[in-house]
């Protein structure tokens, strides 16, 4: 059973590496988890953070409307344990979500950031492939780009699952679900090199041996290795933004529908249960469509 230390400690290596927040934001988060720990021990229980129920978080909110405390606040705090499920939900630690029917304020949906092509391609190419893990790095980052996938998915794809004479990949997604995915020619060739010039000179420790990715001791790669490898990349071109695996995710489905690949396909390739989650894509070219309007519609031009 995971203790609520074990669990907030996680979730703050997920505040940082991939949700990329400020020190304030993410000490804000954890409080709002630790009133909740404290809250369900304060009533005796030993509920530890993987047992909540919806019923205990309703508790919990109603016990801190009962303080007096403002709705901002309120909502705040909900947002935070929010998150935290949602991360355990990420992290397979969970399989049902305890404040998924919870009522929060109505939020706009968030556009992820992207990355255009150019970028990409400037952060491919500047992988340096005189270094050992060179060759590593640039088939990692175009199967991100190429197949869309999540980082947990990406350190966990097998050479089993690497059917490169049929261009496509078998991606073991949440809940262990599979999936096809195509893989383009670019990305089957450097991960072909690869395997090929570099991770066939590794000594392989024993149980790692169907792993595509491994790291110079012959073991499977974390997530925050992959996190840092893109996290420098971006800084060394000059990118201005936040960027992270998931970057590549959201940049691979982005340029597929603007592209004007049908939604339902791309739903299939990034493994959405629901169509709404892959529809976030589509208010990007809805965005530029507004602003296009507002800025050379007749009866948006301002006066001069």
């Amino acid at each position: 059973m995971m203790d609520w230390k074990s669990a907030i400690t996680g979730f703050k290596a997920y505040l940082v590496l991939e949700r990329a927040l400020s020190e304030n934001s993410i000490e804000a988060y954890l409080r709002d988890i630790r009133k909740l720990a404290q809250f369900l021990t304060a009533r005796g229980e030993n509920t530890g953070p993987l047992e909540v129920q919806r019923n205990d978080i309703q508790d919990f909110i109603s016990s801190i409307y009962k303080l007096g405390l403002g709705e901002r606040t309120q909502a705040r705090i909900l947002s935070g344990i929010k998150a935290f499920y949602k991360f355990l939900l990420l992290e397979d630690m969970i399989d049902d979500n305890p404040t998924r029917l919870l009522q929060g304020p109505k939020l706009g949906r968030k556009i992820p950031a992207v990355l255009s092509f150019e970028e990409i391609t400037m952060m491919l190419e500047a992988i340096d492939l005189s270094q050992p893990q060179g060759h590593r790095n640039r088939a990692m980052l175009e199967t991100l780009y190429a197949c869309g996938l999540r980082v947990s998915e990406l350190i966990t794809l097998k050479i089993s699952q690497f059917y490169h004479e049929v261009e496509y990949i078998k991606v073991t997604g949440k809940g262990d679900k599979e999936r096809i995915v195509p893989m383009g020619s670019e990305a089957i060739k450097q991960n072909l090199y690869y395997m090929k010039h570099y991770r066939n000179e590794l000594k392989i420790q024993p149980g790692q041996e169907d792993f595509l990715y491994l790291n110079r001791r012959g073991k499977s790669l974390s997530r925050v290795m992959v996190f840092n490898i893109i996290k420098d990349l971006a800084a060394k071109v000059g990118i201005d933004k936040t960027v992270s695996p998931h970057t590549f995710r959201h940049s691979f489905a982005t340029h597929l529908v603007e592209g004007g690949a049908d939604l339902r396909a791309v739903q299939d390739m990034l493994g959405h249960e629901s169509i709404t989650t892959t529809e976030i894509y589509t208010h990007i070219d809805t965005k530029y469509l507004r602003e296009t309007i507002m800025n050379f519609h007749p009866r948006n031009k301002k006066p001069t």
